[in-house]
């Protein structure tokens, strides 16, 4: 008997609720599983792709395929002098790791609250929101090496961690599967309040002293506001990266467009906030047929209801020809399209 069931719908396994079918599809809730999956002859022959929460995802067609969705589960955590290891099975809903550090006091990852996706696919890409990055925090991971079927680890250094990238996207792309990843957190909070709405919300709050859950909070009530629920209206959450420019393209910029919303980033280079280019555009809040912007955050594509994976990739090409006709700068989207 086989292990795959054959022309699955993934319309629930993708945020964006596109219906489209794989040819092949299986589910692996340990290493093992992983192993027997690979030792299949049926897997040799067929393009992979491997799933997790499928948040990061837009299907322009069926996948003639075999689907891996990542079921490995599993928290535990290690103390030693104030210093915090926690480990999560790569299946494990990001936020629920988030929930479960910030209700035992481990602090470092408050910030990336409601982050759609699972634990394995963070490294990946690198997650990131309000001034924190899963660099930040990242110990280790360790992942299954597709064409030989064992377990390797990768530290820190070995991972080329960039902005929503990482050597898994680009020279050991897909080769490894990730199975569990490992944190370095702490019992003493180091807040990162400065970004975005987060003290502003604080305040609102009359919040004088912060503690993890306070800063949890606020930014799930910020990431929320904005954010439309993958389970309400189809979207995977912010759709184009923030562009990172020179300095001397920034320059010319805000000499034409003085109030541009920036941010200074290593190397001395400007991170601009892609969400206000579309605003300036026009597109907020706009309805195009079955797609468009979400109304409170031009950066978030939405699926009203039926739309295709090509009507949604169609739009978000005329919103980046529109920013580079206006300001010059390229916008590069952050969801995986297939």
């Amino acid at each position: 008997m086989s292990i795959f069931q054959e022309n699955v719908s993934l319309k629930s396994y993708n945020t964006f609720g596109i219906e489209v079918k794989a040819r092949y599809f299986v589910a692996v809730a340990s290493e093992d599983e992983l192993r027997a999956v690979f030792a299949d002859p049926l897997a040799k022959t067929q393009r992979l792709l491997v799933m997790g929460g499928g948040s990061n995802m837009l299907f322009t067609h069926d996948f003639d395929g075999l689907v891996v969705k990542m079921d490995i589960q599993g928290i535990s955590h290690e103390i030693a002098g104030g210093q915090v290891s926690v480990s999560a099975g790569g299946g494990v809903v990001w936020n629920d790791l988030v929930n479960y550090c910030v209700s035992h006091g481990f602090a470092g990852l408050e910030n990336l609250s409601l982050i759609p996706g699972t634990v394995g696919a963070s490294p990946i890409q690198n997650i990131g929101a309000y001034g924190v990055e899963l660099k930040d925090v990242f110990a280790w991971c360790s992942a299954f090496e597709i064409a030989t079927g064992q377990i390797k680890t990768f530290g820190y250094a070995d991972c080329a961690f960039g902005y929503r990238d990482s050597i898994f996207k680009n020279e050991l792309k897909g080769q490894f599967i990730i199975t569990k990843v490992g944190f370095n957190l702490s019992q003493t909070a180091q807040l990162h309040t400065h970004y975005g709405a987060i003290n502003a919300e604080l305040e609102k709050r009359n919040i004088v002293d912060p503690s993890i859950a306070d800063v949890s909070a606020v930014v799930s009530h910020i990431r929320v506001s904005k954010l439309p629920d993958p389970k309400t209206i189809g979207n995977a959450g912010s759709f184009f990266k923030n562009p990172v420019i020179e300095p001397e393209q920034f320059k010319q910029l805000v000499q034409k467009f003085p109030e541009v919303v920036h941010y200074p980033v290593a190397e001395g280079k400007i991170k601009l906030a892609a969400g206000w280019l579309i605003e300036q555009c026009g597109f907020k809040g706009m309805v195009v047929g079955r797609t468009g912007t979400w109304k409170n955050q031009a950066l978030v594509l939405v699926n009203h209801g039926g739309a295709s994976g090509q009507e949604v990739y169609d739009f978000s090409e005329q919103i980046i020809q529109a920013v580079q006709a206006k300001f010059g700068v390229a916008l590069e989207r952050e969801v995986n399209i297939l």
